[in-house]
């Protein structure tokens, strides 16, 4: 899926005075509470970090209440999502104007009907709501399905996306998948055809009417019934 990232990161941060003597634990106290809310620092949402201080005495800042600066290289996991990206996430929700998706576990995304493409119609299937291709009757989109869309826009403030399932590589993912393996395979069987007939056709040639083998042997052998023939 797009939109993920790991960036390496060069970070300072502060610490109060009477957490002096527990700083590592204050230190992932304060990246903790960044995780799963938006950064302009970090252009993303962060998702998970790795920690490693680079310098074990910290820095007293001036003020009225002094903090200590720690400062510490971290490895971060972003979610940084961008318009005309391809994001996955899990169907929650179906209505005759829109599918309502969860991407990751927390950031929520809407396609609504002007955003999906003409080939899915909403039907009750069986007392389900789902969307079905008109022309592939496998590709089927319900609750739980895991889909691929398109990034409209997204929202920094409440984490919200708008999607699109308008390109044709996007819907879901079981069936482009799948699809994607069945077209693979017929291309390669044909391929391996084409091969097998022109290996066919180099193996055998006609000459004055007569079919031989282009094998040393079948040449060696033609010639000298030609040679017979000519005498």
């Amino acid at each position: 899926m797009e939109g993920l990232k790991v960036s390496d990161a060069n970070l300072v941060v502060f610490v109060h005075p009477s957490k002096t003597n527990r700083a590592s634990e204050a230190v992932l106290r304060e990246l903790s509470s960044h995780l799963f809310q938006f950064s302009e620092i970090f252009d993303g949402v962060l998702l998970a970090y790795d920690v490693d201080i680079a310098e074990k005495n910290a820095k007293i800042l001036p003020g009225i209440h002094p903090y200590f600066g720690v400062r510490l290289k971290a490895k971060l996991l972003l979610f940084s999502p961008k318009p005309n990206m391809l994001l996955e996430g899990r169907v929650v929700k179906l209505t005759p104007e829109s599918i309502h998706v969860i991407v990751l576990g927390f950031a929520s995304a809407v396609i609504i009907d002007e955003d999906i493409r003409e080939e899915f119609d909403y039907r009750t299937k069986h007392g389900k709501e789902v969307y079905c291709s008109k022309a592939h009757r496998q590709h089927v989109i319900k609750v739980g399905t895991m889909i691929r869309f398109l990034v409209k826009s997204l929202d920094k403030e409440i984490l919200h996306i708008c999607g699109s399932l308008k390109p044709s590589n996007t819907g879901s993912i079981h069936w482009l998948d799948k699809d994607f393996e069945e077209i693979s395979l017929i291309d390669r069987s044909g391929t391996k055809r084409e091969r097998e007939k022109e290996m066919k056709l180099q193996e055998h040639a006609v000459v004055g009417g007569e079919e031989i083998s282009l094998g040393n042997d079948q040449i060696k052998k033609s010639k000298k019934r030609r040679l017979r023939e000519e005498c």
